[in-house]
């Protein structure tokens, strides 16, 4: 595992939020299964499962857990019988009923016993195949669609906890740039500088690493370059784009450096860029499709010259995953809404020469956008 993307977590995981914000959640959810006329939704292990009561299955994911979530009914949680403690002590115990089956037992068949004959269900995108094929032999009248198409934004406006957590993490990235700006780059390897970047964001006290990627000279034309063994040289344009989870919640930060003092292009980019993000944030308000965005930022690229050279898109939403629902992209049609968290980017790819890029994450409110972080967006010199 390469240091820009290291999937390891630290042990103990996130403290839980309290488990009326559990209920709340789960309450929402239950009210967006009625908006989308769905029977109900399904609940496989992984982020839409923890996001709503805290549970993270300590059983291997072969063995079928499952919560079942209705407009009206109580909240079941089906897990194997061996696991019957750990999900009574989740975060939102009390407020989701725990079912088990046994060894012995088909789950499928246990499974059926809470989802109704003909009923229409979103089911995670995170669910195995084989339990699917399992509910669809034991219920064979049911049909079920994926979580993201059946409610695509189903995790994207967060509550005011999960806002929370998301400035703390980006406060956090914040620290970790300030960390680094003091590194060494010239005469290092791009992969050495990640491994620093890895570092200082769990120091800075993320428990996961999602990326620290380092792409140096020609390198940072590639929006999707991995840290590499190429030699930072004096002169050279550094993207430093990383983010990780703290307290089980995403940070996201891009910002681009030079090494020795830039010559005037390197610094006429960088300001372009960043009135490119700049005019993207000041299109986001509620009400507005996320493509605005995004038009916003290649309006100014192209009055500049730079319109081929633009990102393929100006951001993606933030949560408990780096990835998620909205997409500030030139087909993104979701209007924005308040409590919307994102990372808003712009940046100008030169082929064969550099790349300049600013991302930030940042909250959509009632009436524009608000910063989670801070972290200074000039061209920063590095030694």
């Amino acid at each position: 595992m390469t240091p820009d993307e290291d999937e390891t977590e630290r042990g103990g995981g996130p403290a839980p939020f309290g488990r009326q914000v559990y209920v709340a959640r789960l309450r929402r959810a239950a009210d967006q299964v009625a908006a989308a006329r769905l029977t109900g939704l399904l609940v496989a292990p992984g982020p839409d499962l923890i996001r709503l009561c805290g549970y993270r299955p300590r059983t291997a994911p072969d063995r079928l857990t499952l919560l079942v979530l209705t407009p009206e009914g109580e909240p079941r949680l089906l897990v194997p019988a061996r696991d019957r403690a750990v999900a009574a002590s989740a975060p939102a115990a009390g407020a989701v009923r725990v079912s088990t089956w046994e060894d012995d037992q088909d789950p499928y068949a246990a499974a059926a016993g809470l989802l109704l004959p003909h009923g229409h269900y979103g089911i995670s995108d995170t669910t195995w195949s084989v339990h699917l094929l399992g509910l669809e032999e034991a219920l064979p009248l049911t049909t079920y669609r994926p979580l993201s198409t059946a409610l695509p934004l189903f995790r994207a406006v967060k509550d005011e906890d999960e806002t929370a957590r998301l400035t703390a993490a980006a406060v956090a990235a914040d620290a970790v740039y300030e960390a680094v700006l003091a590194v060494r780059f010239s005469g290092r390897r791009e992969s050495e500088l990640a491994a620093d970047l890895a570092g200082l964001l769990r120091a800075h006290g993320h428990d996961r690493v999602d990326r620290a990627r380092v792409a140096s000279g020609p390198h940072g034309a590639d929006p999707g370059h991995r840290s590499g063994e190429r030699r930072i040289e004096p002169g050279d344009t550094v993207v430093l784009d990383f983010g990780g989870r703290r307290d089980g919640y995403a940070s996201a930060l891009t910002r681009t450096v030079h090494v020795g003092p830039p010559p005037d292009q390197v610094r006429r980019v960088h300001e372009i860029v960043r009135t490119a993000q700049e005019a993207a944030l000041a299109a986001m308000r509620p009400g507005v499709p996320c493509a605005e965005a995004d038009r916003a930022a290649r309006a100014v690229l192209a009055d500049a010259g730079h319109g081929e050279h633009a990102l393929p898109a100006t951001g993606h939403g933030l949560g408990v995953t780096p990835y998620e629902p909205p997409y500030l992209a030139p087909g993104g049609t979701q209007l924005l809404a308040p409590g919307m968290c994102v990372q808003a980017a712009a940046g100008i790819l030169l082929p064969g020469r550099l790349g300049v890029r600013l991302g930030d994450a940042v909250t959509c409110t009632a009436d524009g956008v608000r910063w989670l972080g801070g972290a200074h967006r000039e061209l920063a010199v590095v030694a």
